[in-house]
């Protein structure tokens, strides 16, 4: 006779389930920040063709995802217009009068929506965000040292921002910042991350020009909600195409969109401060 099964131990064990490990993604996050941080500082750095064409390829990188999500091909008409338009942007941003790259931009916007079935808005919103993003963070660099000087303290802003939001958040938890959104995000992450972007924004900003150091913590803050907001636009947007990631392009961070959601969202509010200081200026003098 075969041995019949214990059906006490069968119904009363529990399956083992492991500890959460809010820490389990921080080595590769980290082997991927390695090899991209220096790659963006030596963009930053060089500035002119180095920094268009570091923009440019992320441009169509970020293009390619975007279109993942509508279901679309970058490759074939009307997806073309995606990367061709927001590329033709940054070149005229680069090169020519501002004021042409935002009517090419608007222009394209138009031309995308028209073209779409049943009037989907989403590659057309794509091509516009994208867009701006590369306009502003070519326009922002610019030639001269005070570009540098405002493109390193956006993006040391926006890591800060990121860094700080992922460790508190990770190491305090609470109660959640917008479950309906991103149900990963706390208030302590929030927080955590405005107060890292403020004290690292007035820290650049005593470092690369000296000079108001209020303003200068004023529009970090700024500059850090910004970055927050892009991160939840972002994770609005992968709720609504129903994904987890933009792509799998960067390990341990996702896709492009990822990974520069809070740079998207910032670039154009820092600009405009930029151009607003006057040309040669740092944005917080």
């Amino acid at each position: 006779m075969g041995c019949a099964p214990d059906v006490t131990e069968a119904t009363t064990s529990k399956p083992e389930v492991s500890a959460p490990r809010p820490w389990r993604d921080l080595g590769l996050r980290g082997a991927s920040a390695a090899v991209l941080i220096p790659i963006a500082v030596f963009g930053i750095w060089s500035g002119g063709v180095v920094w268009d064409v570091l923009v440019g390829v992320a441009v169509v990188l970020l293009s390619w995802e975007w279109a993942r999500f509508c279901k679309i091909s970058i490759w074939r008409w009307p997806g073309l217009l995606m990367p061709a338009v927001s590329l033709v942007v940054m070149l005229l941003a680069a090169f020519g009068p501002p004021l042409a790259a935002i009517g090419v931009l608007a222009a394209g916007t138009l031309l995308l929506f028209l073209l779409q079935r049943q009037g989907d808005i989403w590659p057309a919103a794509g091509l516009f965000y994208i867009g701006l993003a590369g306009f502003s963070l070519v326009l922002l660099r610019g030639e001269d040292h005070a570009g540098l000087l405002n493109t390193l303290f956006l993006v040391l802003i926006v890591w800060a921002s990121d860094t700080g939001a992922y460790v508190a958040g990770r190491a305090l938890g609470g109660p959640k910042l917008a479950p309906a959104i991103s149900p990963g995000k706390t208030w302590s992450g929030a927080a955590g991350g405005l107060l890292a972007a403020t004290l690292i924004g007035a820290g650049a900003a005593a470092l690369l020009a000296p000079g108001g150091a209020s303003r200068a913590a004023a529009i970090a803050a700024m500059l850090g909600v910004m970055s927050q907001a892009g991160d939840l636009l972002e994770s609005a947007i992968k709720r609504r195409f129903g994904v987890k990631d933009s792509s799998s392009l960067i390990p341990g961070h996702g896709g492009m969109l990822d990974r520069l959601d809070g740079v998207m969202a910032a670039a154009p509010m820092a600009t405009a401060l930029a151009l607003l200081a006057g040309r040669g200026m740092p944005l917080w003098h």
